[in-house]
């Protein structure tokens, strides 16, 4: 599971890279994806919307066994 996560993050990174932020795989815990929000994404005050409206949506319709997507 690992490793999907991570190639659905790799699809993800460029987009953020644009404006300046990443995003780094910190744990799976069951079917919980937990990542850190990196660069400028860190402060945004966009950052919850690319959470849940990019990240999130791209990791589980890329692995449908993952329920959510969580910043730590």
């Amino acid at each position: 599971m690992r490793d999907k996560v991570e190639l659905a993050l790799a699809k993800i990174r460029p987009m953020l890279e644009k404006d300046g932020g990443s995003v780094e795989l910190i744990d799976i815990d069951g079917s919980v994806v937990k990542v850190r929000l990196t660069g400028a994404c860190r402060g945004c005050p966009m950052s919850q919307m690319t959470l849940k409206s990019g990240v999130e949506r791209i990791i589980k319709q890329d692995i449908p066994e993952v329920t959510e997507v969580v910043a730590v």
